[in-house]
């Protein structure tokens, strides 16, 4: 009779370790946890870097006008724009048709 019940035990141990509800699932479980809290982390990151670039915005002339500049294509008073004419080469090298690029003078 004991031998019975301790077979019938050691049967359900192995299904349940061995089932879907299992080992398996929990390591499974615990690579998913792995890869959410390096996920949480590189958000973390990312959240600090901009929370420190929005700061040096509100407070840094100099960072806000890079910024008008790069986004919105204005440049300081006072400041030279110059338009060059690129040259595209045709395939037997001959003139090419003019197209124009925007360049900010350098100071």
């Amino acid at each position: 009779m004991v031998l019975a019940i301790l077979a019938g035990l050691a049967a359900y141990a192995t299904i349940m370790l061995r089932g879907p509800q299992g080992l398996s699932a929990l390591a499974e479980k615990r690579r998913e946890i792995q890869k959410l809290e390096e996920e949480n982390a590189n958000l973390r990151h990312d959240i600090e870097a901009k929370k420190q670039r929005i700061e040096r915005l509100k407070n840094d002339p100099g960072t806000q006008e890079v910024e008008i500049e790069k986004r919105l294509g204005k440049m300081r008073p006072g400041a030279t724009e110059f338009r060059e004419l690129g040259r595209h080469l045709t395939p037997n090298g001959a003139a090419p048709a003019a197209a124009q690029e925007t360049k900010p003078a350098q100071r």
